[in-house]
C-alpha cells in the first residue's frame, strides 16, 4: 500500500467512526473539513472503500432515509449504498491512532493524524507534536546551512523564496510548541482542564482542519495532499 493510500484509508475510517456515510457524504467531509484532502475524485476513494469492505473494516448498507427511497425508482438508479465502520475496523482505526513512528510526522500524513487528534490519546498525541517539531527543527537547521551556502549564488527572488519557506517552517514550529505546551499543562484546544480559560482553537472544521496558508500567527498547512 502507498502512504497516500494509507493516508486515505485512514481518514475514511476516522469519519466512519463518528457515523455511518454514503460516498457522496465522505467525499465531501474528506474535501471540506479535511484540508489534506481538497482535490481527489471518486475513482480514488471508491476503490479505496472496497478495499475497506474487501478487509473486513466496513460493511455495505442500503440507504434508508426518505430522500433515497423516493429518488431510486424515480431515476431508475439504486438507492446510495451506506458504509458502516465494523467493530475490526474500529479496532484497525485505534491501533492506527496508536501509532507514533516516523511516518506520523511527515508532511503527507500529520495533517490527517492532527485532524483526528480529538480522538487520539493525550500521551500519543504529545509523541505526535514532539516528533513532528523535531522534524521540522532539522529542516529549519538544514535551510538555514544551505542558504549561508549558497546566498552570494543567488539573485533576490531565489533568495527571498527560500526565506518564504523558512519563516513558515520557522511559523509551524512556533505552533507546535504552543500545542505542546498545552498538552504538557493538561488543556485541550478548546479550554482548560481545571475550567480555566478558554484557548484559542486553532483548528476549523469539525475534524480539525489545520490553520490556513498566510495566518502569520499559524503555520501553513503541511503537507496538503492530492489523492
Amino acid at each position: 500500500m502507498s502512504r497516500r493510500s494509507g493516508i486515505l484509508e485512514f481518514a475514511v475510517l476516522g469519519l466512519l467512526r463518528e457515523s455511518p456515510m454514503h460516498g457522496y457524504e465522505l467525499r465531501k467531509r474528506l474535501n471540506t473539513s479535511l484540508g489534506v484532502f481538497r482535490a481527489f475524485s471518486y475513482g480514488t476513494l471508491y476503490p479505496c472503500l472496497k478495499t475497506l469492505v474487501a478487509n473486513g473494516w466496513l460493511i455495505e448498507e442500503p440507504g434508508h432515509t426518505t430522500e433515497d427511497a423516493l429518488a431510486a425508482p424515480l431515476a431508475g438508479r439504486r438507492a446510495k449504498i451506506v458504509y458502516r465502520l465494523t467493530a475490526e475496523g474500529k479496532e484497525h482505526f485505534e491501533q492506527l491512532l496508536a501509532q507514533t513512528g516516523p511516518d506520523a510526522y511527515e508532511d503527507e500524513t500529520f495533517a490527517a493524524r492532527f485532524a483526528f487528534f480529538g480522538q487520539t490519546s493525550r500521551d500519543v498525541r504529545m509523541r505526535v507534536l514532539e516528533g513532528r517539531r523535531s522534524r521540522l527543527e532539522e529542516r529549519l537547521e538544514k535551510m538555514r546551512a544551505s542558504l549561508v551556502r549558497t546566498r552570494e549564488r543567488l539573485d533576490d527572488y531565489t533568495l527571498e523564496l527560500q526565506r518564504h519557506g523558512m519563516e513558515s517552517v520557522e511559523r509551524e514550529v512556533r505552533w507546535l510548541n504552543e500545542l505542546i505546551e498545552s498538552e504538557r499543562a493538561g488543556r485541550d484546544l478548546k479550554g482548560s482542564a481545571a475550567g480555566g480559560p478558554a484557548q484559542q482553537d486553532t483548528t476549523s472544521g469539525a475534524t480539525g482542519d489545520l490553520p490556513r496558508p498566510g495566518d502569520d500567527s499559524r503555520p501553513d498547512t503541511p503537507g496538503d495532499t492530492a489523492t
